[in-house]
């Protein structure tokens, strides 16, 4: 299981203007078995001030993107596109940072599915996400 530096991290997520950016969400670690990455709540929150439930999923599409990309890369020289999204929130936050955990459900030739657990601090379960990727050749 190989995993990126810090540097291969950040230029994964870094591009002008992406929106992986513009929501402040910074990779902690990645593979394709793994996916770890926080975001923070402000600047992130819906009009009664609690976390955008579209915040989540954009951190879960983003975490799980992530970890099919690798999975496409290292498996079939691939990349990958998601095409199905689903989230469940059990909670939401006000403050402070969440976290977001991408493990694979599958790992296929053509699909790469993963769930995806996003936390608060105090790890309390706000969200749990599953994303598929189709897996595609350049």
């Amino acid at each position: 299981m190989e995993t990126l530096s810090a540097d291969d991290l950040t230029s994964l997520l870094d591009l002008p203007g992406s929106l992986a950016t513009r929501m402040g969400i910074t990779l902690i670690e990645a593979s394709p078995e793994r996916v770890v990455g926080t975001m923070p709540v402000e600047g992130n929150q819906q009009p009664y001030g609690l976390l955008h439930g579209g915040a989540s999923c954009v951190l879960a599409e983003t975490l799980g993107s992530v970890g099919a990309a690798l999975h496409a890369a290292r498996e079939h020289g691939g990349i990958a596109v998601g095409v199905d999204i689903n989230a469940t929130h059990h909670r939401s936050a006000r403050s402070g940072v969440v976290t977001g955990v991408a493990t694979p459900l599958h790992l296929g030739k053509s699909i790469a599915s993963y769930e995806v657990v996003v936390t608060n601090s105090a790890g309390d379960r706000l969200c749990t996400a599953r994303l598929t990727c189709a897996i595609r050749q350049p």
